[in-house]
């Protein structure tokens, strides 16, 4: 049973946490983790070897979708199971999520449920690329059903409808991603799906380090893919409703009490107006270009 799913995770500096996700993967799963030029990689690549996972160690960044893209072009089995590296898996998760899929043919994806450290819930019940009226109440989370969108962070898809849209966009480099292919995948394939009895413990957050400049390099991509993924959806004034969220946030008074927030916001702010003409998500910052 365990052969009908592979895994891919995508690592980028994230060896210290990644041992966690391969001890609790059980025996049998093919794993596939694709790391994005790392400074950890040969450490990770070392777990990967002691874990029986095949390792794809990539020259450069190259973003998160893309990665996962290369990782399940090598993948050969019905399922494919995209986990974020800070999490670990239920002895039992891969069990409810195959039962799920076979009591629901004709859904492409499902969600796990996802525990955090402080034992409450993570629940993807809305996006911004979708209309508020599609939105779910907070206490979706609480049982199965069909969903609007679905977290990358433990995210089960059959390979057949995974191809069939392209997998992830490999113009957004970060952010987004999964809504993006979420959209694809219920326009296309078939219902999204949440599956609270497969359970994922999750330290959301604890993949990279935290700093004023990993923040600034994150909202970066953030703003870019924010615009991109509302105009490639034809969400209404999908720009003009991002730049004023981020205007807000730019004079927002928290901004005086951390450095970390300033950049956030600050390069959220630019990259939102840098957005108008650009046609993907992966434009580097400026403090990366030449």
């Amino acid at each position: 049973m365990n052969s009908r799913i592979s895994i891919v995770t995508v690592t980028y500096n994230s060896s210290v946490i990644v041992e966690s996700l391969l001890h609790s993967i059980p025996s049998g799963v093919p794993v596939i983790l694709v790391d994005n030029a790392s400074r950890d990689a040969d450490r990770t690549r070392a777990l990967a070897e002691a874990h029986g996972a095949q390792f794809i160690a990539n020259s450069e960044n190259l973003g998160f979708g893309r990665a996962c893209n290369q990782g399940a072009a090598l993948a050969a089995t019905e399922f494919l199971f995209f986990v974020n590296p800070d999490a670990a898996l239920f002895e039992d998760t891969l069990e409810h999520l195959l039962a799920a899929a076979d009591a629901h043919p004709g859904a492409s994806a499902f969600n796990t449920r996802i525990v955090k450290g402080d034992g409450s819930l993570f629940f993807k019940r809305r996006s911004k690329l979708i209309p508020k009226s599609l939105w779910l109440d907070r206490d979706a989370a609480k049982q199965d059903g069909e969903v609007p969108v679905l977290s990358g962070g433990a995210l089960l898809v059959r390979k057949a409808a995974f191809d069939q849209v392209g997998g992830f966009d490999p113009k957004i480099f970060l952010f987004h991603e999964d809504d993006d292919l979420s959209l694809r995948l219920k326009d296309q394939c078939g219902p999204l799906r949440y599956v609270y009895s497969a359970q994922v413990r999750h330290l959301l957050g604890h993949a990279t380090e935290r700093s004023a400049r990993t923040a600034a390099l994150k909202a970066w991509y953030m703003g870019q893919s924010r615009v991109y993924g509302a105009r490639k959806h034809g969400l209404p004034f999908g720009f003009l409703r991002a730049l004023g969220e981020a205007v807000l946030q730019l004079i927002s008074p928290l901004n005086l009490l951390s450095a970390r927030k300033r950049a956030k916001n600050w390069y959220y702010f630019r990259a939102v107006l840098s957005s108008p003409g650009q046609q993907a998500a992966d434009r580097l910052p400026p403090w990366q270009t030449s």
